[in-house]
């Protein structure tokens, strides 16, 4: 219970959770089995655009088995429509419902539901449920999406274009005009899918008694879906509880609402019986939001002396279908456009972003959620003005990074960096790849024509935010806040109960650690419970690199409470004063006679054994709940640096080396921050080399299995090292910042350049992602031809 000391945060504690994930004791929405269960299955479009001519059931709801059978129509009856809302002023709103009603928008959008006693016969009912359709002109390229006179994704939107967001700072056009130096391309980031280990699933009980509702959902943020569920049922928030157990996965995808759950929902509500609908891969392939569709044309301008004076960007995202709810259409294009200027010192901006809706699936949150662009856009137009000077691209960022006596730095388009170690995490990077010999065996490399690169990638990021972002959007749930409720119970032990959720980030561990330390107590004592609306105060969820900084901030809030508090009532059992005592290791005596003490479970037991064992006007019990909001959030920033070599023959791309050097603040737990780092590189990876949602030009998705949606195995990730600055945020409880997508938005930028630069002999300057093979080949092909 003394706050000066610090014995677990910081330390390589080996994750608690791991035993019951490990040896399949986990609880996950699959492993639930109520009685009475009934199972649900979605009959979805096969095509992109089409009015629904007419939907027949008749041969489906007769069949042995089957429960209901309901269609958009019975739908609109049960839950409202889900509707994104921004205050944004050019933002328009689209009405999503759980099932198509009048149209189908993208293939794989649910249109009907069948309820039966197994998974199976549900299956076997959608065979017979006939639906005709009359189809409607597909729209699924975005460029041709924009334009005027496009077929409409949403007739009564009368426009495509979702939302147009614009920046402007500083004199853009007069400093271009006057720039030594313009590089500038156009830059493709094809669409990506989270394919997360455990695909989507809802179970939904209601007990027509009490009016109460429960969700279990993998879902990453139970307490946003009880908001919207009880806007959407038509039901108080007291009458929802919605359960997030084990969550396998979610990287963002699990962040959004979705039709399903919505369905599952209302159907159980009107049954009266248990009802659980899980995706296959198939479903998740077609349905769970995707993700990075853009199409930026971008600019940057220079001094001769290489200082950047001017950056000009035009964002064009492919947003899909529907507004996802309730981030909406605004999340990834205005998050490209807001982080584009990243570390550098740039007061000259000039950006528009467009979200723009497609015959395809939604895309919504995903790991970085909008970053990676920006970086791979930035850090591609640095490492091209590098080669044009002739300096080198790691020295050409350290003469452009805000300075450390710049801070905190506002970014041209509002944002605050309040502190970052740009500086040390490119010097750190460097070393760790043995830049100077890299650099000397790539002109080995070339004298024998191989193709050798060396690649970086900077950005900073905002993480951990708070109520700023979601209450400047207008969204319709609230959104921003975190608490922890630390309890110590009349055995000395710890419960610590959070709105935020794990769903593989070690978070039971590492929230374990800061109370632990806080209340000085075993780790072992500490409990964490999350994933619960029923239990723990209201929070939102975990998105945006924040459980364990704004858990880990509430929960040094709650138990500096509960620590005081313990104080008052060993002093008072003592008969000392509180500043004459020692606390250490669950106990605390008397300075001096150490030989007086009492226990922690001893204080915990006269402070819920009634006033007369408590000083006089204090309440019984030793618990506390506090809630944290950050407001804006804080910086996180790191440098990648990357070794390749691309086999001329296949033109396959080999990582040798890989380095991280990050700013992420106060470390709680090296051992989680490098596994995060390491996932967030291999995903990364993924999209720079391997992953592409592909669909044609009628809106048929052409990657719908894992045979053609490409993963990069343990076999292509390569052994990532990583160095923590160990900064403490200044502006953090506790100095933690976030970490979970910083792997992500570096990998992708870092290892495109470094194709670059192997290429760079060719003229070759790669703009478009991910760098297969094929389009390996068809660079180089070109070139050699040319």
């Amino acid at each position: 219970m003394d706050t000066d000391r610090r014995k677990l945060v910081g330390q390589r504690i080996k994750r608690v959770e791991d035993r019951r994930l490990l040896t399949g004791r986990g609880n996950f929405v699959a492993d639930y089995y109520p009685a009475g269960l009934l199972h649900v299955a979605f009959l979805r479009a096969q095509d992109a655009h089409a009015r629904i001519v007419r939907i027949d059931k008749t041969a489906a709801a007769a069949m042995a088995g089957v429960i209901a059978v309901v269609t958009g129509a019975d739908m609109a009856a049960m839950a409202k429509p889900m509707r994104a809302l921004s205050t944004m002023p050019s933002y328009k709103m689209t009405s999503m419902p759980a099932l198509a009603i009048d149209k189908v928008r993208y293939v794989g959008e649910a249109v009907a539901g069948v309820v039966a006693e197994s998974r199976y016969v549900a299956e076997d009912a959608l065979e017979k449920t006939e639906a005709e359709y009359e189809a409607i002109d597909p729209v699924a390229d975005v460029e041709a999406a924009a334009e005027p006179g496009a077929p409409l994704v949403h007739d009564d939107v009368a426009t495509n274009v979702l939302v147009v967001r614009e920046f402007q700072r500083g004199e853009v056009d007069e400093s271009f005009a006057a720039a030594a130096l313009i590089v500038r391309d156009r830059f493709r980031f094809h669409r990506h899918s989270a394919v997360t280990m455990e695909p989507r699933g809802y179970l939904a009980e209601y007990n027509p008694g009490a009016d109460f509702l429960t969700l279990r959902s993998s879902t990453q943020c139970p307490g946003l879906v009880r908001s919207a569920l009880a806007e959407l049922l038509g039901m108080g928030e007291h009458q929802i509880r919605v359960i997030a157990q084990d969550v396998g996965g979610g990287f963002g995808s699990k962040s959004a609402v979705y039709p399903e759950e919505v369905a599952v929902a209302a159907l159980a509500r009107m049954l009266g019986r248990p009802l659980r609908w899980l995706s296959d891969r198939r479903e998740d392939l077609l349905a769970t939001t995707q993700a990075w569709d853009e199409i930026i044309d971008a600019e940057l301008a220079f001094a001769a002396d290489g200082t950047m004076i001017a950056l000009k960007a035009d964002i064009l995202a492919d947003v899909g279908a529907y507004s996802i709810y309730p981030w909406t259409a605004v999340v990834e294009p205005v998050q490209t456009a807001s982080f584009m200027p990243g570390p550098y010192r740039l007061g000259n901006y000039r950006a528009r972003a467009r979200a723009v809706a497609t015959n395809k699936a939604p895309t919504g949150a995903y790991r970085g959620v909008g970053r990676p662009i920006s970086a791979f856009v930035m850090e591609s137009l640095v490492d091209r003005a590098a080669r044009r000077l002739g300096v080198d691209p790691s020295e050409l960022r350290l003469r452009n990074y805000v300075g450390p006596d710049e801070f905190p730095y506002k970014v041209a388009t509002g944002i605050v960096w309040d502190r970052a170690g740009f500086a040390e995490c490119m010097h750190k990077a460097r070393e760790m790849i043995g830049y100077d010999e890299a650099r000397a065996e790539q002109v080995r490399a070339r004298e024998q024509g191989r193709w050798f690169g060396i690649g970086f990638a900077s950005f900073c990021e905002l993480t951990a935010i708070g109520s700023a972002t979601p209450a400047a959007r207008g969204m319709p749930v609230p959104a921003g806040t975190e608490a922890a409720t630390v309890r110590v119970d009349p055995s000395g032990a710890v419960t610590a109960i959070f709105g935020v959720h794990s769903h593989g980030q070690g978070l039971e561990t590492s929230l374990a650690q800061i109370i632990a330390d806080e209340l000085d107590v075993p780790m072992k004592d500490v409990r964490i419970v999350f994933g619960d609306t029923a239990q723990g105060p209201y929070g939102t969820g975990t998105y945006a690199s924040r459980a364990a900084t704004l858990g880990g901030g509430a929960a040094i809030l709650a138990a500096g409470e509960v620590r005081e508090k313990a104080r008052r009532i060993a002093a008072h059992l003592l008969e000392t004063d509180a500043a004459d005592n020692v606390a250490q290791d669950g106990e605390v005596w008397v300075r001096g006679a150490p030989e007086r003490r009492v226990s922690l479970k001893q204080i915990a037991q006269a402070a819920y054994a009634g006033t007369k064992r408590l000083p006089k006007g204090m309440e019984p019990g030793l618990e506390a709940t506090r809630f944290y909001d950050p407001y804006y959030g804080t910086a996180t920033s790191a440098t990648h640096a990357t070794v390749i070599e691309i086999d001329r023959d296949t033109c396959a791309v080999k990582i040798l080396r890989y380095a991280v050097a990050e700013d992420c603040g106060r470390v709680i737990n090296p051992l989680i921050v490098d596994g995060q780092v390491q996932g967030g590189v291999a995903q990364g990876l993924g999209a720079a080399l391997f992953e592409e949602v592909v669909y044609d030009a009628n809106g048929q998705l052409l990657s719908g299995s894992l045979m053609d949606y490409i993963l990069p195995s343990a076999a292509e990730i390569p052994r990532v090292e990583a160095f923590h600055l160990d900064a403490e945020s200044p502006t953090m409880v506790g100095g933690f910042r976030g970490v979970g997508e910083s792997g992500t938005i570096g990998a992708p930028a870092a290892i495109a350049n470094a194709i670059a630069d192997a290429l760079a002999p060719l003229g070759v300057e790669p703009n478009e992602l991910p760098l297969t093979p094929g389009r390996i080949f068809a660079l180089t092909n070109s070139s050699r031809q040319t």
